[in-house]
């Protein structure tokens, strides 16, 4: 059978969402903690973003 992923929290900095998502997509979590601090600064969308994914993402 195929494995199936889940989006749940990962190694902790702050909440685990970035490392959860990359771990996720398969990415490097620097990379998605730079994306967050684009948006953060660049559209002000990314902190909610953050919160909401922080109260909604599953621990381990």
């Amino acid at each position: 059978m195929g494995s199936t992923r889940r989006l749940v929290k990962g190694e902790k900095k702050i909440f685990g969402v970035c490392s959860g998502l990359a771990n996720y997509f398969d990415t490097d979590p620097t990379l998605v903690r730079i994306i967050f601090l684009i948006a953060l600064l660049g559209f002000g969308t990314g902190l909610l973003l953050y919160i909401v994914l922080a109260i909604v993402m599953p621990e381990n």
